[in-house]
């Protein structure tokens, strides 16, 4: 009877301790520079610890363990992980998140003359000239410009592009040779910014038995930044 009671003597401040042990808060992130929308896995690394609070720095937390976070604007973020104990102590742990504008392009099509927007048009775009003119080894997807002629690309190198614009009125096949060629193409991308250029399209009559109305590019232009 008196070893039990030794025993036991021996096992309740050693059980109250470790109910009591400081909390250390760690965690680790797959990445610390990512893209708007891109999804960010945080590893809990905590230990010591029985609840946890994430501020991800952006006006948003969570108390899951391992979350998954995706952050909706540029900039920088301080994420920072409070773990806590059974009896409330705390501790705190962060990491700078760095968040970037993926290299996006905007296209507006308008019409050369009038200047309305063409909706409803296929916009193609390539890597080099021969590449536009044999319709191959397109980027995909292809996009379709919205009621106010303008279609996005998203996650583009910060390449030169050609641009093919088709639609039931506004076509662009018989360009080639028409006018300088460096009308075709956009100017090279800037990086994690957002690109926006014009193109313009012109009618050019019908051909032969195809008796669609036919149009050109008659320019790209890049739109400057305000």
């Amino acid at each position: 009877m008196k070893k039990l009671l030794y025993t036991l003597l021996i096992l309740i401040p050693f059980g109250f301790t470790a109910c009591t042990l400081t909390p250390v808060a760690e965690f680790y992130v797959d990445d610390t520079e990512v893209y708007i929308g891109e999804e960010v896995w945080f590893t809990n690394d905590s230990y010591n610890a029985v609840e946890y609070d994430w501020d991800f720095g952006d006006g948003t937390w969570t108390d899951v363990e391992n979350p998954v976070h995706t952050f909706n604007a540029s900039g920088t973020y301080e994420v920072v992980l409070t773990a806590y104990n059974r009896n409330g102590r705390a501790d705190e742990a962060a990491i700078t998140i760095s968040v970037l504008t993926p290299t996006i392009l905007e296209i507006e099509v308008l019409e050369w003359n009038d200047e309305y927007p063409v909706s409803g048009a296929t916009v193609t775009l390539f890597n080099t000239l021969n590449d536009w003119y044999d319709f191959t080894n397109a980027i995909v997807p292809t996009g379709l410009t919205n009621r106010n002629g303008k279609v996005v690309f998203y996650g583009l190198g910060e390449f030169v592009y050609y641009v093919d614009v088709t639609e039931a009125n506004h076509d662009n096949l018989d360009f080639y040779g028409f006018e300088n060629n460096n009308y075709l193409r956009t100017q090279q991308l800037v990086p994690n910014e957002i690109n926006q250029f014009i193109a313009w399209v012109d009618y050019v009559g019908t051909k032969g038995d195809d008796t669609r109305k036919r149009g050109v590019i008659r320019k790209i232009e890049r739109v400057p930044k305000k």
